[in-house]
């Protein structure tokens, strides 16, 4: 009799007369096979647990088998077949969800091989959560990074930004081209040296959302910064460093924001102190205005409670912003055109737009919410409401996310438009829930469509994350939350790659990000908590990947800026994916 189902039938009769499996031992060395991919942190206790095992013939059961002495914990079966919609690959999910057991396990297939060590912990993700925001420390500018806060990857100071000029695009009769400006602080946007406003706005709005949606515990955690322990939570203090730089932005003459700070052309593989090239503040834009409109209006409410002069400076700087967009409706940001009339040519990222309605109808949503003031109201879009996931690009349902979560506060805002506005996020929900559960390969959401895996795909499934805490905020139903558990499990590890996305967190993780103060000392390991873009079948790098399919098309080198770079607006909705699945969990919530 072949060993396997001996050992399996011994196993079946010594459970059914104990009740448990707790006697067993599985003692038989096996090798890590990628084929199981899994979370590879780890899971909470009362939450779902599964893992897709890739691509496997001929095994129906699988085991969890406890870290400590080999004791068999679990035991169940392999589900059905699951088709993916890419490519041929197969998969099958081992299902624990009801294990409760706490403690340190792999999932093993017998005789075939294990999966990475993982976790089973109340707070599994909390060390996560706290690297996802921490990460935004590391791309602070103008200030040294200590050892003290930094570690191995400290750092002098660099781009003080005290000496920033106009770009002929940029100049107005006040600030004739060539002035001097100062707007140091900021975040580096992504792998480059620059600071973008259309990027940090999204990225802002997201992380103001945390503490809108989780003060308890964005009070409560602490990420080993300068200003850790001072009477302000970490979350705002690390907020504050880019607020501040974007305060700078504005023109005090008339309102309007400028498009971008940075270098002409981008800088070399190289660290922040040796990118020493002259920095322009570049032409003013609507969708910068907007954009800053609504991020300023956002901190206003935060920040009312910890600093009331700089809340009451950002509402005044968002309606000075407001009023600009409404006399300049169309200012667009096309940078190829600006580079045939004005020099130096600029040809760092873009942050193009053309069409800033919904730049327009988020800031309109978080000036009405924080003034009440109806002249907002006219502004927001109520008639044709249609879901579409934020990013850069898209920020339309930041400013409805907003209303929602106030809508108890909103009295004169027409219920019946709330309802709708709630009735389509549900509806969308419904969908994202549906698919993972019944159609994805790794049963999540991200990989819906092909067109999920865009460049910086991984804040798509983050995104889509946010959309599902949102709908378990207004129902409680615990589906939504388990997917958007799922789709944090996606990021970590249960994918078509087998990657952890998330620098130094799990077992098989990115080392070669492209990121500039990663790359330029290829002797350490990349700074931790950065999640970098994750597949991208459009390889605009033009890199050498080993795949072209949708959700493997992912290749760890430094080359692959469109797969490998990392940047703040990925980061935002990371970081509030695990930072609000951490307080649900642990029961601290608005």
């Amino acid at each position: 009799m072949n060993k396997t189902i001996l050992f399996l039938m011994t196993g079946l009769l010594f459970c059914s007369l104990l009740s448990s499996c707790e006697q067993q031992t599985y003692d038989q060395p096996l090798e890590v096979l990628e084929s199981i991919r899994l979370n590879q942190l780890g899971f909470y206790p009362d939450g779902a647990k599964k893992a897709a095992v890739v691509d496997m013939d001929g095994v129906e059961t699988f085991l969890v088998v406890s870290d400590k002495d080999n004791r068999v914990v679990y035991r169940g079966n392999l589900s059905d077949q699951r088709s993916s919609s890419f490519s041929d690959r197969v998969t099958r999910i081992a299902d624990f969800s009801d294990m409760t057991a706490t403690g340190h396990f792999r999932l093993v297939l017998p005789d075939r091989g294990q999966s990475y060590s993982f976790a089973i912990d109340p707070s599994v993700h909390e060390d996560l959560s706290k690297g996802a925001l921490k990460a935004f420390y590391f791309q602070r500018m103008s200030t040294e990074l200590l050892p003290e806060h930094a570690g191995e990857w400290a750092r002098p100071t660099a781009h003080p930004d005290d000496r920033v000029k106009v770009h002929a695009s940029a100049a107005s009769a006040e600030r004739p081209e060539g002035t001097i400006l100062s707007a140091p602080k900021g975040w580096y946007d992504a792998g480059d040296y620059n600071k973008y406003i259309v990027n940090s706005g999204i990225t802002m709005g997201t992380l103001l959302a945390v503490y809108e949606d989780f003060p308890s515990f964005a009070k409560k955690l602490g990420i080993g910064i300068p200003e850790s322990g001072n009477d302000i939570p970490d979350l705002l203090d690390e907020i504050l460093w880019n607020l501040e730089w974007m305060l700078a932005m504005q023109d005090p003459y008339d309102g309007g924001v400028y498009h971008k700070l940075t270098t002409a052309k981008f800088e070399g593989r190289v660290m922040p102190h040796q990118a020493t090239s002259q920095r322009y503040v570049v032409a003013k834009s609507t969708a910068a205005t907007l954009d800053f409109a609504a991020v300023m209006a956002q901190a206003y409410r935060v920040y009312q409670d910890f600093m009331p002069d700089l809340a009451n400076r950002c509402l005044e700087a968002a309606l000075k912003a407001w009023d600009w967009a409404e006399k300049h409706p169309d200012v667009l940001y096309r940078q190829n055109e600006m580079n045939e009339r004005y020099k130096p040519e600029v040809t760092t990222g873009a942050y193009g737009d053309n069409d800033v309605a919904d730049e327009r109808n988020w800031a309109a949503c978080e000036l009405y919410v924080s003034t009440r003031d109806n002249r907002f109201l006219s502004h927001i879009e109520l008639d044709n409401i249609a879901f579409e996931l934020p990013g850069w690009r898209t920020v339309g349902w930041m400013g409805y996310y907003s209303l929602l979560r106030f809508r108890d506060q909103l009295s004169d805002f027409p219920q019946g438009d709330m309802d709708r506005i709630q009735e389509v996020l549900l509806k969308q929900a419904r969908h994202y829930a549906s698919h993972a559960r019944e159609e994805n390969p790794y049963q999540v959401v991200m990989g819906q469509d092909a067109k999920d895996f865009v460049w910086g795909s991984n804040s798509v499934a983050a995104n889509q994350g946010i959309a599902l805490i949102q709908a378990y905020f207004l129902t409680e139903e615990k589906e939504y939350l388990d997917m958007a558990l799922a789709n944090l499990d996606y990021i970590m590890g249960r994918n078509a790659t087998g990657y952890s996305y998330v620098t130094g967190y799990g077992h098989k993780t990115p080392r070669d990000p492209h990121h500039r103060p990663s790359g330029a000392e290829p002797d350490k390991a990349p700074i931790r908590g950065l999640i970098v873009g994750g597949p991208n079948p459009g390889q605009q790098d033009g890199c050498d990947y080993e795949s072209k399919i949708a959700d493997e098309s992912y290749v760890d080198d430094y080359c692959s800026y469109a797969s490998n770079e990392i940047a703040i607006n990925w980061s935002a909705p990371f970081a509030y994916l695990t930072l609000g699945v951490e307080a649900i969990k642990g029961g601290d919530r608005r």
